[in-house]
């Protein structure tokens, strides 16, 4: 008979640091981005970056308290993040580390969206975040600040290796790229680590501002260190949507020509502009909306399949969609292309103030809340498909929809049975409930031959009864991995200014519509609906 073995104790709960500490650990003996299998390049694993220092440019603005540090703390509080990880926070403000630090801390709470906050994960997060008050044109101030970096570096590990986040206005972007360069904060030498830049929309103003901006960052960053973020590559239903077109052999035979119909992209805002009166007279919605969120998700849909998801592979295919876009002149601005302004109305129950009454809005103002448009890609699978393309502020409802309408059957056997049958639809809900909805016919249960339009429905939530993590946390993520599938390239930017800027001009050298042309919390204005009428077609009711 055997000995009776003893029982092996378990092994004792690490906690989360020792979690973190492993599994860099691991990383430092495997690197997953080493693996020469280019099935496997470009296809993100759950793994943590490496060590590194994150530097939040406009630490003090309203995006880095709503979005960027929620984000990294549920990053952090998820093991996402290296043990060896730091914040240098840099804003104008005269603040403390520790005044800071009560600061994001009130932030994490109200915009989180786990709640309540875990103690245990703040607390050894808030160790790692330090202030640095920094006007964006002092030079001694970017001396110090690489100073800073490189006492991190010996202090806390991060191996030289940094992440640059620009949350700051536009116009600053030119100016902090060039103190980075002048200190050599950019320069990535064999052993000093590597170093990105994420810059946040929008990116210049018309193409030729693009063109410039992208000239200034060029001298300081190669294209392979610059992230440009468009949040809306960062939500789940836009990156399944990859999966769904290309992970699957069903649907891709019929994604073209001769089996769709049209297509439908909508990005409507219950809210009006709130407190950003001035930043919206600058932008509108055509730079607000069009140029960056609907473009891009025009360009997931209409792709062709791409050899592989290496970043550049899928960048190279939306880059073909951009170009092939027939370039809009003065008469398709005129007859295709709507614009709208919201007045007074009801939203959400309560009454709404028009866009000219709202702060900081000239009460003269000739800037859109609304764009609609009629799009055309001129390639052999889209030749004929209209995109229709529309995006609004104070609309009934906050929902974002790609909606694939397929062609009517070419003989309509069952019109008896259903009158007039609706042609099936294949809609992707991207916020706020994301899904996808598939719309066919089936006979009712009985003896008679009753047709009816039904739904067969996919929801994220109750399907897999997780958390869905918000784009900004895919995305940062992303951009510690060193992983740009999601982030836009600069011939990208250009090629979608070279579609919105001739709208814009010819908007200028036309009259503007009587605004306001579409009272709050109704789909904008009746222009929109007769640009579909006149196709024979409508939108949506979403």
């Amino acid at each position: 008979m055997s000995p009776t073995r003893a029982p092996v104790p378990p092994p004792p709960a690490r906690t989360a640091r020792q979690l973190r500490e492993a599994t860099s650990s691991a990383r430092r003996r495997h690197r997953p981005d080493a693996d020469l299998n280019p099935l496997r390049q470009g296809l993100r694993l759950e793994r943590v970056p490496d060590p590194c220092s994150f530097v939040l440019f406009g630490a003090t603005g309203d995006l880095a308290h709503r979005k960027v540090i929620p984000a990294i703390y549920q990053l952090w509080r998820t093991n996402l993040l290296p043990a060896e990880f730091s914040i240098v926070a840099v804003a104008r403000r005269p603040y403390t580390d520790e005044a800071f630090g009560a600061e994001v801390r009130a932030s994490v709470e109200a915009n989180s969206r786990v709640q309540p906050v875990d103690e245990a994960a703040w607390a050894e997060l808030a160790k790692r975040i330090t202030y640095q008050q920094l006007d964006f044109g002092d030079d001694a101030g970017f001396d110090r600040l690489s100073e800073r970096l490189d006492a991190l570096d010996a202090e806390r590990g991060t191996a030289g290796n940094r992440l640059f986040y620009l949350a700051t206005q536009p116009s600053q972007v030119t100016e902090i790229v060039r103190q980075l360069g002048r200190v050599g904060l950019d320069h990535e030498m064999r052993g000093s680590g590597w170093r990105r830049v994420v810059v946040e929309k929008p990116f210049g103003r018309d193409y030729e501002s693009a063109r410039r901006l992208n000239h200034e960052v060029a001298k300081v960053f190669r294209e392979s260190q610059v992230y440009r973020i468009d949040h809306y590559l960062g939500k789940e239903t836009v990156r399944n949507l990859l999966v769904f077109r290309f992970g699957n052999g069903i649907f891709e035979p019929v994604w073209n020509r001769s089996y769709v119909d049209h297509v439908q992209i909508t990005v409507a805002e219950s809210l009006g502009v709130e407190s950003r009166g001035a930043f919206y007279e600058e932008t509108g919605a055509s730079r607000d909306i069009l140029q960056n969120h609907l473009l891009q998700l025009m360009t997931l849909v209409a792709m062709e399949p791409p050899s592989s998801f290496h970043a550049d592979a899928l960048r190279d295919q939306k880059l073909q969609v951009l170009r092939a876009i027939a370039t809009p002149d003065v008469e398709h601005v005129r007859h295709d292309v709507v614009r709208g302004q919201y007045g007074s109305g009801w939203a959400q129950g309560a009454a709404a103030p028009g866009y000219r009454e709202e702060p900081e809005v000239d009460p003269e103002s000739e800037t859109e809340t609304y764009v609609a448009g009629r799009f055309t890609i001129e390639d052999w699978r889209w030749s004929g498909v209209p995109f229709y393309l529309r995006a609004g502020k104070r609309l009934p409802e906050r929902t974002t929809e790609i909606a694939i309408q397929f062609k009517e059957v070419p003989l309509p056997l069952f019109r008896e049975s259903t009158g007039d049958p609706a042609p099936n639809v294949l809609a992707m809900r991207i916020q706020p409930d994301e899904g996808i909805m598939l719309r066919f016919a089936a006979k009712v249960p009985g003896l008679g031959l009753d047709v009816r339009t039904v739904n067969m429905d996919f929801d994220y939530g109750t399907s897999f009864s997780v958390d869905s993590p918000d784009a900004y946390e895919t995305l940062i993520l992303d951009a510690l991995l060193g992983d740009a599938s999601l982030f836009t390239r600069a011939d990208e930017v250009e090629a979608a200014w070279a579609v919105v800027t001739p709208i814009i001009e010819g908007w200028a050298a036309m009259p503007a519509p009587r605004f306001p042309n579409y009272a709050a919390g109704t789909w904008g204005p009746e222009a929109a609906d007769e640009l579909m009428e006149r196709d024979g077609r409508r939108w949506r009711r979403i």
